[in-house]
C-alpha cells in the first residue's frame, strides 16, 4: 500500500444538499437559530434559491446497521433514525437543544451522555432532517483510551 498520509486529499469539501419545501423556515432554523454562517447564496429563474451555510469541518460517518441501532438506543432509547441523520458538534448541547426547540425543532430525545463520552440530543428539524447535537466531553486523546475507540486503518508501528 502506498503512503496515503503524504497524498493530497482527493476531496476538498463535503457539501450536503437538502431540498426544503419551506425554504425560509429552513434557512431561519439552520442559519439563524443553529448559527451556521452564510457562505454564499444564489437565485435563479423560476424562484430558484439556494444558500450555502458553513458548518465547519465536515466528516462522513459510515455506520453498519448494528452501529446505527446502537446509536439510536443510546441517544433515544428506540429505533427512530432514517438512513441519513445530520450531526452537529456544538459547545453546549443543552443550550443549543433549548434554542433549536424554541426555533421550531421537535425534541426526540434530550441531551444524554453517551458511552463515547459526548452529550447528544436528537431533534426533528426543518427540511425533514433528523439531527443530533453533540458536545464532546473528552478531547480526542482522552477518548482514544476508551474501550471500542480506535481506527479501522492499520496502525503504524
Amino acid at each position: 500500500m502506498a503512503d496515503d498520509h503524504n497524498r493530497p486529499p482527493a476531496v476538498r469539501q463535503l457539501r450536503l444538499v437538502v431540498e426544503a419545501e419551506d425554504y425560509a423556515a429552513a434557512v431561519a432554523f439552520f442559519r439563524d437559530a443553529l448559527g451556521l454562517p452564510e457562505q454564499a447564496a444564489f437565485t435563479g429563474e423560476g424562484d430558484a434559491r439556494v444558500v450555502i451555510l458553513d458548518a465547519g469541518r465536515a466528516t462522513l460517518e459510515i455506520a453498519n446497521p448494528a452501529q446505527k441501532r446502537m446509536i439510536d438506543e443510546v441517544e433515544v432509547g428506540r429505533q427512530v433514525a432514517p438512513k441519513l441523520r445530520v450531526a452537529f458538534e456544538v459547545d453546549d448541547s443543552r443550550a443549543a437543544t433549548d434554542r433549536l426547540v424554541a426555533a421550531g425543532a421537535t425534541e426526540i430525545a434530550p441531551p444524554t451522555v453517551t458511552p463515547w463520552q459526548s452529550l447528544n440530543s436528537r431533534l426533528d428539524a426543518p427540511a425533514g432532517l433528523q439531527i443530533t447535537l453533540f458536545q464532546e466531553l473528552l478531547d480526542a486523546d482522552e477518548r482514544a483510551t476508551l474501550d471500542g475507540f480506535g481506527t479501522d486503518r492499520p496502525r503504524e508501528e
